[in-house]
């Protein structure tokens, strides 16, 4: 899609959310969808810092950019960045991101120092790490689906199965969390740290499970006959899946709302800006912002 037809696409959204923000009550009045800049090759794994900036990697040209809510500019915070695809901040201030060039999620210290926090599960390398959440304890949670990327020698897997991972706050070897999905992808837990949302792209279903005292997962539950890529929650409990523009449901798994996006794919979404109500969106070579009523669960001032 050229710029023109972007432009009178965003036109024709505008008029649309305008016309769709009194039903829901989540979008702004008059807010339209805004390109913020489409100079990547493929936008994915925004993660929002305190006071609202938001990283986000664009895994081709391996590097990881920050967005700066007061300005909205935008410039690259790290590269070479391992082929980062997902990223999240930890409880201690540390960027984490899921370096699938090996394999590898790290932790970036603010001084841009890398530690590798784990490579392998059983002495078997992952599918590759895609998108995580940091549980209030400190416990990691990652999805690690297997998608063949053009920069691996390797042309199989070495583990089998793509499951949910759990690193414990304490530290330690990877545990099993979630098992019998197809493709594992979109990740997020709501902030009180009693559940955990993981969509299975691979078919087409988004789970609800009950985060356990010890970490484990329990109680399974279909909440959206969708998938998505990546996902977020508002702070009503609102359920944000990608994919063909960003759909909307309610905490009960209603839909509530479809926000079209211009462009073929949507890869992640999150909340973001120094309220914490602006809607950033990673699409293809692009990355898009909306104007919302709501802020995100996890928006925190600085």
């Amino acid at each position: 899609m050229n710029r023109i037809t972007n432009g009178l696409a965003l036109t024709a959204l505008g008029i649309l959310l305008a016309g769709c923000a009194s039903e829901t009550g989540l979008i702004e009045e008059g807010a339209e969808l805004q390109l913020v800049s489409e100079a990547f090759e493929f936008t994915e794994g925004p993660a929002t810092a305190p006071g609202g900036d938001v990283y986000f990697t664009d895994q081709p040209n391996n590097r990881i950019h920050r967005w700066d809510a007061k300005t909205g500019e935008i410039s690259v915070f790290m590269e070479p960045a391992g082929r980062a695809n997902g990223l999240y901040w930890d409880n201690e201030g540390n960027l984490l991101a899921a370096a699938d060039e090996k394999f590898e999620l790290w932790r970036i210290a603010p001084d841009k120092s890398v530690k590798v926090l784990t490579d392998n599960y059983q002495g078997a390398k992952f599918n590759g790490p895609n998108d995580m959440w940091v549980h209030p304890d400190g416990t990691i949670y990652f999805t690690d689906p297997y998608y063949q990327r053009p920069y691996w020698e390797r042309q199989e897997k070495e583990i089998e199965e793509e499951r949910v991972y759990r690193i414990p706050a304490a530290g330690g070897e990877p545990q099993l969390a979630a098992d019998g999905l197809v493709q594992p992808n979109g990740i997020i837990g709501t902030r009180d740290g009693k559940r955990l949302y993981v969509a299975d792209i691979g078919n087409s279903m988004t789970y609800r499970y009950d985060i356990a005292p010890d970490g484990s997962l329990e109680n399974a539950t279909l909440m959206i006959t969708m998938g998505s890529d990546g996902m977020t929650l508002d702070e009503q409990g609102n359920i944000y899946l990608t994919g063909r523009g960003v759909h909307i449901f309610s905490p009960e798994g209603k839909k509530l709302h479809h926000i079209e996006v211009p462009e073929s794919w949507t890869a992640n979404v999150t909340f973001g800006g120094t309220d914490g109500k602006t809607l950033f969106i990673t699409a293809m070579d692009a990355v898009y912002t909306l104007r919302m009523t709501v802020a995100g669960m996890h928006w925190q001032p600085k």
